[in-house]
């Protein structure tokens, strides 16, 4: 059983080269989300070791020893 396919009458135009078009935000935001990552890295190298240890070290320490024994 063979049907009729219906056809398009116009033709879908399309562009001679790619269209591809970002939006601002599309490079800005990965432009800022990297700056203010640099900053935070360049910030923390200027700055010497912490006092004592730092909650998260000693939440990784506990997971650590927990799963290790």
């Amino acid at each position: 059983m063979t049907g009729r396919t219906a056809r398009m009458t116009t033709p879908r135009a399309r562009p001679a080269g790619p269209d591809v078009r970002l939006r601002w935000w599309a490079l800005a935001l990965p432009v800022a989300a990297f700056s203010a990552l640099l900053c935070l890295l360049a910030a923390s190298t200027q700055t010497g070791p912490a006092p004592g240890p730092q909650p998260v070290s000693q939440l990784v320490e506990h997971a650590r020893n927990t799963w290790l024994g």
